[in-house]
């Protein structure tokens, strides 16, 4: 009976077994064992490993199933297509395995994706391809004619690669008058065939005798080789050398020294004399294996060392051994010597991959295992026990699976960006003494995973473009970077969707996806647009895809693309004669008429001047440079003649200048009083209907002047009105009141319409619906000045004020205060003049004193800690009031 502790014991050895087992099978999924016989043909199928592993024959492809063999050569392969393991190569039992009676040869078969290791063994079933063999065909003996009826003669033993049944069996001897064989068994099971002497020899009657032997082995049908036995019968020396032991054994270490004794075995003869001197040799049938490794002293017998030993290569030796003496005949005796070599760890341990390394993506979680790694060590024992090491630090780890295999996993966070490949050095260590190592390093790279979205090198753009350029040409290029790699490092731009006055921008540029150039679909008028803002996108190619964006904002420069129209006289605007009557009385200085022209353009592309081109007599007028006036020089005299014709040139101060002309044609007359009339009117109208137009146009002034006076007077009684209810409205900074409401998003957009420079005032989310602003300014006046309001610091201006002083050159922008801040443009003097006659606001359209009534959208909060001025410097005075309200 077993006791209760005994089986407690049994149990926990099943518990641990089956721990083992686990962990084993979470790296190899199990071992499937084929038998095949040898010399199979190329292309024969030894199973059908797809359904064997539970694979799918789709499986196969897609997750790389391969074949490795221990083997070192590739014996063995699969087809994709039906999962069968086929023979790739000549499979030969006895060159793989020799005389070992199992051959069993191992393949370790390889899946990825996840990465899967199976063992597979194969099992090689002799057949029976040799026949037996002899060394020699033929063995000649000599033998005394004295030799006694039954002494038995060593014959040299067949071999026969195959082995099981199909190894050699039996041996046969050809029918003679006095021989018989006899079958000697050996330790190992091996058979020694033996001439036995029947009958005495009589060398008189017959000196040679020829004998047939022949080895059969067990296969079927059953093969034989032969080798001749020759015996010569000599003269009588009845005793041969004997030997104290038919077999010596020895061991001898692999590192043994040249010249090492081996052994000194001993032989004897009875007999005297020359038939009792003995001299030691190998056996003739030594193979040069052993007399390349060993040598004899023909004297003494002793056998040293004279080559080098290698235990990995030969790990023991048979030596066959004669004593022969001098007698005549010659007597031999035999026997054999077995030198078995011990391991010395000589030989350092062996990495191998079993399979290649594979790219390991950055996000990789913990375990991903990178590549399946082998040791090996050729020597045993202890010698051969190898242990694997990896360098502190590194983000992988070893896990061992069975029998000195192991899979390399990660074990850390990996980042491609910081390291796109680790060089792994592994450390083979085995348990020798001394111990040997080797290393190896495995380089693993990291495959990139898009985990970094573009970014540009800045996130703004400004860029200054002129007016009128040719469509398609570049505009700016942008550039962005994506530390990633690969497809999620290509990045490509594109314009995010925006509206430019009501259009998308897509439709005034494009941008080449490629390399970020951003090109015009189309010339810009800076008439029509000043200043717009291109989004751009930049995306990666990875999945998901990244992006980045930045903003380029475009201003638009003006060019001199614009020539003076001619305002008054209309009937140049017709493209007729301007004809004017003047008295000969006129005195000197007597205005003749006032010729009125603008500019689309703005700057100094609209400053216009006025000059007298061509004249009758150039000594009789004069025209103002800046005002357009025609006046005369002198009093008019009886000499000048009475048509004068006046060309009169306009000049803005463009590059290249443009122009425009006017030809003024004065009549004199004698005795004209009338206000200056248009001479294209019939000549030969009524007196009467002459009076009724004078009566009429003194009536329109009349009426235009009362309308205006009273609109005066209403707009300064609801300013005076609205600045007793709120304070907003005041005659001097200092008195405007500070309004509480906070102002979060405020925005000052520049304008310029031909010569006249405003600003609107843009704001955001905080703007009431209730409430605009309003400015009332004069525009003969030096400054213009109005009150915005401003938000908790002017650092939200910085950028505002740099779109105003790009596209306003000649102007200069200034702070004053925190509190109070101003922007001044100040325009040469020559540009002061030249609009001293007025400035246009942007919502009126109208020319001449206006007022800036922004939409209610534009309105600024009524609530603010603070005033923003800005000051325009368009005229010559100072403005007779400042009018700032809420409404």
């Amino acid at each position: 009976m077993i006791g209760p502790g005994r089986e407690r014991v049994g149990k926990w050895w099943q518990t641990l077994w089956w721990h083992h087992f686990f962990l084993l099978w979470t790296t190899i999924n199990g071992q499937t064992r084929y038998s095949i016989p040898e010399e199979l043909k190329r292309g024969s199928v030894v199973g059908n490993l797809a359904k064997d592993l539970g694979l799918g024959l789709s499986e196969i492809f897609e997750r790389k199933l391969r074949v490795a063999s221990e083997a070192g050569k590739q014996y063995f392969s699969v087809d994709a297509g039906k999962g069968e393991l086929l023979v790739n190569d000549r499979i030969d039992r006895e060159a793989l395995c020799g005389q070992s009676a199992s051959c069993v040869l191992p393949l370790q078969v390889v899946i990825e994706d996840p990465l899967q290791l199976h063992r597979i063994e194969v099992e090689i079933r002799d057949i029976n391809d040799n026949s037996p063999s002899f060394l020699s065909n033929e063995l000649s003996l000599k033998l005394a004619e004295s030799a006694a009826v039954g002494t038995r003669f060593p014959l040299e033993s067949a071999t026969d690669p195959d082995v099981g049944s199909n190894s050699l069996k039996s041996y046969t001897l050809s029918k003679n008058e006095c021989c018989s064989l006899r079958i000697k068994e050996i330790e190992g099971g091996k058979t020694v065939p033996e001439l036995v002497l029947d009958k005495p020899l009589d060398r008189e009657k017959k000196a040679v005798h020829k004998i047939l032997l022949t080895g059969l082995d067990g296969g079927s049908p059953a093969r034989s080789g032969t080798s001749q036995i020759i015996i010569n019968v000599l003269d009588i020396n009845d005793n041969f050398p004997v030997f104290e032991k038919n077999v010596y054994r020895v061991t001898l270490g692999e590192k043994s020294m040249r010249g090492a004794a081996v052994i000194k075995p001993k032989a004897t003869d009875a007999d005297e004399g020359l038939n009792g001197d003995i001299e030691f040799s190998f056996g003739s049938r030594t193979p040069d294996s052993v007399l390349s490794v060993f040598d004899i002293n023909t004297l003494t017998g002793e056998i040293t060392l004279k080559g080098t030993l290698d235990y990995e290569t030969t790990r023991s030796y048979d030596i066959d051994l004669t004593a022969k003496d001098k007698g005549s005949p010659e007597m031999q005796g035999h026997c054999r010597v077995q030198v078995d070599i011990s391991d010395y760890n000589d030989n350092p341990p062996e990495i191998v991959f079993t399979s290649q390394p594979k790219p390991v993506r950055e996000d990789a979680p913990g375990g991903t295992v990178v590549a399946l790694i082998s040791a090996r060590d050729l020597d045993s024992g202890e010698n051969g026990k190898v242990t694997l090491q990896l360098p502190k630090g590194s983000p992988f780890t070893l896990k061992p699976s069975f029998s000195n295999n192991y899979a390399l996993v990660t074990s850390g966070a990996l980042d491609r960006e910081s390291f796109s490949e680790y060089n792994i050095e592994i450390t083979a260590t085995d348990s020798g003494s001394p111990p040997l190592s080797s290393k190896k390093v495995i380089p693993v790279s990291i495959t990139d995973v898009n985990d970094n979205p573009p970014a540009f090198t800045q996130p703004s753009y400004n860029v200054y473009l002129k007016e009128n350029g040719v469509p398609g040409s570049i505009l700016y290029s942008v550039s962005a970077s994506d530390r990633d790699f690969g497809e999620n490092a290509k990045i490509s731009y594109s314009i995010l969707d925006s509206k430019v006055q009501d259009v998308s921008v897509s439709s005034y540029v494009y941008i080449n996806s490629d390399n970020g150039s951003i090109y015009s679909m189309h010339s810009f008028d800076y008439e029509k647009l000043k200043v717009f803002q291109i989004h751009v996108q930049a995306k990666d190619q990875g999945s998901p895809s990244l992006s980045g964006n930045a903003t380029v904002h475009v201003f638009i420069l003006d060019q001199n693309d614009n020539a003076p129209a001619v305002i008054y006289p209309s009937s140049a605007a017709l493209g007729s004669f301007s004809q004017q009557r003047m008295p000969r009385s006129a005195k000197a200085a007597h205005l003749l008429t006032k010729v009125t022209a603008v500019d689309a353009d703005s700057g100094h592309n609209a400053w216009i001047s006025y000059r007298l081109a061509e004249a009758t007599d150039a000594s009789l007028f004069t025209v103002n440079l800046y005002t357009g006036e025609v006046r005369t020089k002198r009093a008019v005299s009886e000499q000048d003649d009475s048509s004068q014709r006046l060309l009169i040139e306009i000049k803005d101060d463009g590059e290249p200048v443009r122009s425009a002309t006017v030809t003024v044609s004065v009549l004199l007359e004698d005795g004209l009083h009338e206000p200056i009339l248009d001479l294209r009117q019939k000549s030969a109208e009524p007196s009467q209907k002459g009076g009724r137009v004078t009566l009429y146009l003194i009536v329109s002034l009349a009426s235009v002047s009362v309308l205006s006076l009273l609109t005066f007077l209403i707009l300064a009684v609801k300013c005076i009105r609205n600045s007793r209810s709120s304070g907003s409205c005041c005659m001097r900074r200092s008195d405007c009141d500070e309004y509480k409401n906070p102002n979060r998003n405020l925005q000052i957009q520049l304008n310029t319409d031909g010569p006249i420079k405003y600003v609107e005032v843009l704001g955001g989310d905080m703007l009431s619906q209730s409430q605009s602003f309003r400015s009332c300014m004069s525009p003969m006046s030096e400054y213009s000045d109005f009150t915005l309001i401003k938000p908790s610091s002017t650092a939200d201006f910085k950028e505002v004020i740099s779109v105003l002083d790009a596209s306003l050159p000649d102007s200069t922008w200034t702070f004053e205060s925190q509190q109070v801040t101003t922007f001044r443009w100040r325009y040469p003097r020559r540009r002061r003049r030249a609009q001293s006659s007025g400035w246009r606001a942007r919502t009126t359209r109208t020319w001449g004193p206006t007022r800036y009534a922004p939409t209610t959208s534009q309105a600024t909060a009524a609530n603010s800690q603070s005033w923003l001025w800005i000051r325009l410097w368009t005229g010559r005075r100072r403005p007779p009031f400042d009018c700032h309200s809420p409404r």
